[in-house]
């Protein structure tokens, strides 16, 4: 299944946008190996750092596109679709089409992609009076 932001748009929940992104992947698996070169040339061409801002700014800098979920520390842009090396190498348009990318943070990031949901950003609840529930 093709994931695309046009999509993503349409689910109102931070949860339930993660749940649509989430790859369910397990830790250790590789995803360029000795490749790595090749992901690491693209992520710092001059193509990939304009696209990026592009989608940061039409994202608000939120995570996952939520209002809400504003990012102030290091934020990553997520491939909905994991790609690989040969598409890098053969310039694929769609891994420079922001119908396919998302603003997140490291942790939602990695969230996505191990599909442990523990790892996500829980918001802040402000204590009340007489509130003696300890989180």
């Amino acid at each position: 299944m093709i994931k695309t932001y046009s999509e993503l748009r349409r689910i109102e929940t931070f949860e339930e946008r993660f749940r649509y992104l989430s790859l369910g992947g397990i830790v250790g698996n590789t995803t360029f190996g000795f490749d790595r070169w090749i992901n690491q040339k693209f992520y710092t061409s001059r193509e990939w750092r304009q696209l990026r801002y592009h989608v940061i700014s039409r994202d608000n800098g939120c995570d996952l596109g939520v209002e809400g979920f504003e990012i102030h520390s290091r934020l990553v842009i997520h491939h909905m679709n994991p790609t690989t090396a040969q598409e890098i190498s053969s310039s694929v348009s769609s891994i420079l089409d922001p119908e396919f990318l998302i603003t997140t943070t490291l942790r939602t990031h990695n969230a996505i992609h191990y599909g442990d949901e523990s790892l996500l950003y829980r918001p802040h609840v402000d204590r009340a009076a007489g509130d003696t529930k300890l989180w």
